[in-house]
């Protein structure tokens, strides 16, 4: 598991109108533990689209990168893992 550091949100446009629903970019500085085998000594933070339309709302994709290299990392995250990112982007999705 891994601790949300910091964050940034923001709505992505979608000028053509293709999307139903709204999309957001969620950017979420993690603290991972050093025992984890995610952990990276460059720090890490996890990108999520966030889409959400009436009143559904879910992860439509996420990334991991490492922060310093801007590596983005072949590991995804558990089921425990991605409640936990819903749920902080279901809190601050009204942020953007």
């Amino acid at each position: 598991m891994f601790t949300i550091t910091g964050y940034s949100v923001e709505l992505v446009k979608d000028p053509f109108g293709i999307l139903s629903g709204k999309r957001y970019e969620f950017i979420l500085d993690i603290e991972v533990e050093e025992d984890d085998e995610l952990y990276s000594e460059q720090g890490l933070y996890v990108r999520v689209i966030y889409g959400v339309d009436g009143d559904q709302a879910s992860i439509v994709k996420h990334e991991i990168f490492e922060r310093t290299t801007e590596q983005l990392l072949d590991f995804e995250l558990e089921d425990d893992e991605l409640e936990a990112v819903k749920a902080f982007c279901d809190e601050h999705v009204g942020e953007a």
